[in-house]
């Protein structure tokens, strides 16, 4: 396993290592004395999958307080712009963002808690997992708009994406 620093504080990319031969491939998603040894500490108490179209936008979504979630995100299969912004205030990225083409399935994003996340989806049948180490609590999601000029985020959008009513409703900062 392979993991680089992003420009933002302590959000990761992650290869895994990948073994294939002409029947396929096998990868280790997931290892946690590896992460450990790392610096990171995920202990993954829910698993998530999405399937969306192209053109498709999720985000930005974050749960607070005591349902704060890390999560450590990657395409299945297809293709997703994925950004993640840092939302802590003491942090010294705060409010700044970072994306990625994620588009094989052994690179992965840790987000940290603290972190809006979102992606776009550039091609059809893009299946996007999440491993989370925090329970879903409705009552505590938020998110932003994907819009806001604040955060100046160039999505690279074709069009207007198909985007949910209730994604379309977050706030601005």
């Amino acid at each position: 396993m392979e993991i680089t620093r992003t420009p933002l504080v302590d959000c990761l990319i992650i290869d895994a290592k990948k073994f294939g031969d002409d029947r396929g491939f096998f990868m280790e998603s997931f290892n946690h004395k590896d992460f450990s040894e790392a610096g990171v500490t995920l202990e993954v108490k829910q698993i998530n999958l999405a399937k969306s179209q192209k053109n498709v936008l999720r985000g930005l979504h974050y749960q607070v307080k005591e349902f704060a979630q890390a999560k450590l995100v990657h395409v299945l299969q297809g293709s997703a712009l994925d950004v993640v912004v840092d939302l802590r205030k003491e942090s010294a990225t705060y409010l700044q963002s970072f994306s990625i083409v994620l588009d094989d399935p052994s690179v992965f994003i840790y987000v940290p808690r603290g972190f809006a996340h979102g992606y776009y989806t550039l091609s059809n049948d893009t299946l996007f997992q999440y491993a989370v180490d925090n329970y879903y609590a409705p009552d505590h999601e938020a998110g932003v708009r994907y819009d806001d000029p604040k955060l100046n985020i160039n999505w690279g959008l074709k069009g207007q994406p198909l985007i949910s009513k209730k994604d379309l409703e977050y706030p601005l900062l």
